[in-house]
């Protein structure tokens, strides 16, 4: 048993955490809500805002000063990898969510949908994933890195093209530029530029497992997180959705991930890629 809860450990907390958060977020009244906000503040209520968002800047920094630099390297000297997944992050995702639109009963669930398929690389997940797959994570972040510096672009390119006129889709670059270089490019360069002093550099090679635990648990935060204001969400002003509209769309979202996932794998390896640069394609590029 003990074994099983060390390698499994973050999947069965997500399994909990996911539902938990939702059934959290439904289930509260306006009154114990209200009640939270106030005993906050706005200083809390600020911190908490911004609490996602940090702690993505954490998980990054922590990965990438956990990462070797000499893998880091070798995954730009040979970029295939990188291109690939974010061909299949930024083409075939978005392509695959357009039709699936039509399907949902609900119009915030069909846009919802194509913008979460024409979103970026994951900015912190696909390296914790890809380093517990025993991939090479540093293809994973090197697609972070790429598919989020061009999110500004792509992505409302997508939503302009997948919805219609009447409800076209304006993003603020200025605001996601901003986002990528605090939450993302920063920490990022922070956690590699501390890897090249000797000392942080030795503690980062024999601590490297403990450190991806911290990085896995922040996730796990991240993940309540959202699962909680998803919650807040589908108790909105439209009232909550049925549940088959919701095993409608969670199913699409899950086809779509796994469909990408085997794209990438089946064109790393006609590629000819190493077993850890598929991994790597599979969990970034999905």
């Amino acid at each position: 048993m003990r074994v099983f809860l060390q390698k499994r450990w973050f999947l069965l907390a997500l399994g909990v955490l996911i539902p938990g958060g939702l059934l959290l977020g439904t289930s509260l009244s306006p009154t114990m809500l209200a009640r939270g906000t106030e005993a906050l503040g706005e200083n809390g209520q600020r911190v908490l805002e911004l609490l996602p968002r940090l702690t993505t800047a954490l998980v990054l920094f922590l990965m990438s000063f956990s990462l070797d630099s000499r893998q880091l390297q070798a995954a730009m000297r040979s970029p295939g990898p990188v291109l690939w997944a974010s061909v299949v992050n930024y083409g075939f995702i978005p392509l695959l969510a357009w039709p699936l639109m039509v399907l949902q009963s609900s119009p915030d669930f069909s846009i919802g949908l194509m913008i979460a398929a024409s979103a970026p690389c994951t900015m912190a997940a696909a390296s914790v994933w890809t380093r517990k797959a025993g991939g090479n994570d540093a293809v994973s972040l090197m697609v972070t890195l790429v598919t989020n510096g061009l999110c500004f672009l792509l992505t409302p390119l997508w939503m302009n093209l997948a919805v219609s006129a009447a409800t076209e889709v304006r993003l603020d670059a200025e605001l996601m530029m901003w986002r990528l270089v605090t939450a993302v490019l920063v920490p990022s360069l922070a956690g590699q530029l501390l890897r090249q002093i000797p000392g942080p550099a030795a503690f980062a090679r024999k601590f490297k497992t403990p450190i991806g635990v911290v990085a896995q648990s922040c996730i796990l935060l991240i993940v309540a997180l959202a699962a909680f204001k998803a919650g807040r969400q589908l108790v909105g002003t439209h009232g909550s959705p049925g549940l088959p509209s919701i095993v409608i769309v969670w199913t699409c979202a899950v086809a779509i991930h796994l469909a990408a996932m085997a794209v990438a794998i089946s064109g790393s390896r006609r590629f000819g890629f190493s077993l850890a640069d598929t991994a790597a394609t599979a969990f970034a590029g999905s």
